[in-house]
């Protein structure tokens, strides 16, 4: 579940967007408890449990959380949401059998590792997603050839002209 704003080229998710977000998320943990020695990850059913337990916090908790804290927020311009970032992942490993991080500073590391590895991980994603962009198009807008003009085009307006030669006959 993800809660859309708005969006560039304004569409739905797709029926299969919570299972490619969860797919890329168990994988960015299993990659990032590897890497990292303070996050224990028994099995690959323990991090699809917690990528899924992750992401209902983030979209549930998070925004409460960023509510409650929005004035360290602003000071900080910004660098608390690593703190709540951290938070989300403690609370993860209280919630979710067999998923532990070590600490504080272990969790705030680990939310980094696995923002970064989502962003990597979804690029195909958003490739196949993103519509095609041309010189012609860059809106990814259908055109019609109705729309489409020459490249010169002789747009003149007699009344015009008209007018613009009585004011010089008058000047004169």
């Amino acid at each position: 579940m993800q809660i859309q704003f708005s969006t560039s080229n304004n569409t739905k998710p797709g029926k299969y967007h919570f299972i490619t977000k969860t797919i890329v998320m168990t994988l960015a943990i299993i990659i990032a408890s590897y890497l990292m020695s303070g996050v224990h990850v028994d099995n690959v059913f323990v991090a699809i449990l917690a990528a899924v337990v992750i992401s209902l916090l983030n979209n549930f908790i998070r925004p409460i959380l960023i509510v409650l804290t929005l004035p360290f927020t602003l000071v900080s311009m910004g660098l608390f949401l690593l703190v709540i970032n951290a938070v989300i992942i403690l609370l993860a490993s209280k919630i979710v059998p067999n998923f532990g991080v070590d600490g504080f500073w272990t969790a705030m590391v680990f939310s980094l590792l696995i923002t970064v590895l989502n962003y990597l991980l979804d690029i195909p994603t958003k490739m196949k997603a993103r519509k095609d962009y041309t010189a012609d198009n860059p809106f990814g807008q259908k055109s019609t050839d109705e729309e489409k003009f020459d490249d010169y085009e002789d747009v003149t307006d007699e009344e015009n002209n008209h007018k613009n030669d009585d004011r010089k006959n008058l000047l004169n």
